[in-house]
Parts: structure tokens; sequence; C-alpha cells
């Protein structure tokens, strides 16, 4: 696994669990909110953190720790992510896996042999608002659209989350989505921040009383909606 970053404790990141996050280098999409810049382009190709490392890590943490978050970066193009998920479950640490649903054989494949316990699956805007909020033009939602439909068929526990952000996200965006995810177990609006490692630039966040809105319009389709970051 190329590990770029290991957040050593989290109560917010793996939800019902104290858990450590760790980071994963590349991601296939350009998003221009995406607040993991040097993750994204042109990512190291030797790892930050050795799986040795991290093992080692893991087995010191026995019974302090419950749970491992995998994100990126898009942690689905790491060629051994299954391999490195097993060694992780031998150790008796539950997995919360990231993505951005654009690997839904590789997805199904770690559910059904049941190696992840919840997955977050970001689900950018609209169909129609894809490419721009992707960062790839003429961008084609057929991969995101098998992630939606497998997540909503319940074999493991899931949320869609949504970060917005002004210039990229519309009013009409929230009620397409809503309608895109409708029956989905959960959902989260995410308010846009600048973490200062940005891929894109010039992008503001919404208002709270806007969030509200953005909130109850998708809480029509999926009634549990939450907002985060406020």
């Amino acid at each position: 696994m190329n590990i770029q970053g290991l957040q050593k404790l989290t109560l917010l990141d793996f939800p019902g669990k104290m858990a450590c996050t760790v980071f994963t280098a590349g991601c296939d999409l350009r998003c221009p909110f995406c607040h993991n810049r040097s993750l994204v382009i042109d990512p190291p190709k030797e790892s930050a953190v050795s799986d040795d490392e991290f093992f080692s890590f893991l087995k010191k943490r026995k019974g302090i720790l419950e749970g491992v978050a995998i994100t990126g970066g898009e942690p689905l193009m790491q060629a051994d992510i299954e391999d490195f998920i097993v060694r992780v479950r031998e150790l008796g640490y539950a997995v919360k896996l990231d993505t951005n649903g654009t690997f839904p054989g590789r997805l199904k494949n770690l559910i059904e042999k049941n190696l992840v316990d919840y997955v977050a699956m970001d689900v950018k805007s609209s169909e129609a608002g894809y490419p721009g909020c992707v960062g790839i033009g003429g961008f084609k939602t057929d991969k995101i659209n098998e992630s939606i439909e497998f997540l909503k068929q319940g074999k493991v526990d899931y949320e869609f989350r949504t970060t917005v952000a002004k210039g990229l996200h519309t009013k009409e965006d929230m009620e397409s989505l809503g309608k895109w995810i409708a029956g989905a177990k959960r959902h989260f609006l995410q308010e846009f921040t600048d973490s200062g490692d940005l891929i894109g630039f010039g992008l503001e966040p919404f208002s709270k009383a806007e969030m509200a809105e953005f909130r109850d319009i998708i809480a029509k389709y999926v009634p549990n909606c939450e907002i985060r970051g406020i």
C-alpha cells in the first residue's frame, strides 16, 4: 500500500468507533474542492509509512483502537487493497472504506467477502453536475450509479456524502441528487472548507441558511440527511 499519511486517533472518521485513519496516494478524479491535492496530483511513488511500520502500530494499539478508516486519494486504486484489509481484519479491527465510487467491481468484491464494515461514498453532485465537480470534461456516471445502486442494497452499512461549494452546486443539483439517491440509508452534506491544499481555486462555502435549504431539498428523498461541518 502506498500510505502517505496516518492519523493515529480519530473519533470522527469512523462512526461509533475509536479509530486511526490511513491516507492512500493517488486518485482518478480531480475535484476542485479536494482538500488533499498533494495526494492526488503526482503523489509520491514511495510510501511515507511502510506496511511494517503501520502494522506494528496496529499491534501496539490492540485493545485501544477499534477500527481503521482507509481514505485517500482513492483507496480502491491500490492494487493490494484487499490483502491490506485482510491483514487489518486479522488483527481484529473493523474497517471503514472511503471511496468515490468509480471502482464498483472492486467495491463489490470487498463487501461480498465481508472485508468492509462501513463505506462512505462521495456522490459529488447531480449526474449533470458531475463533470464540473470531478474536473473531467464529459465524465460519465455509469460506474458511480452502479456503486450507488449496489450500496443501496444494504449489504454493508454505508453513507453517501456530498461536499458543496459555491460555483459548483445549485438548488437544482440538490433536487436531482436527491432523486438519484432516493431511498438511501443516510446522506451528509459537507460544508466546503479551504484546507490550503486544494486542487481548484476561488471556491467559497455556502451560508448556514443555504446549507439548510439544500438539506431540506434532499431530505424529501433521503429523510436521514444531515449537515456536517457547521
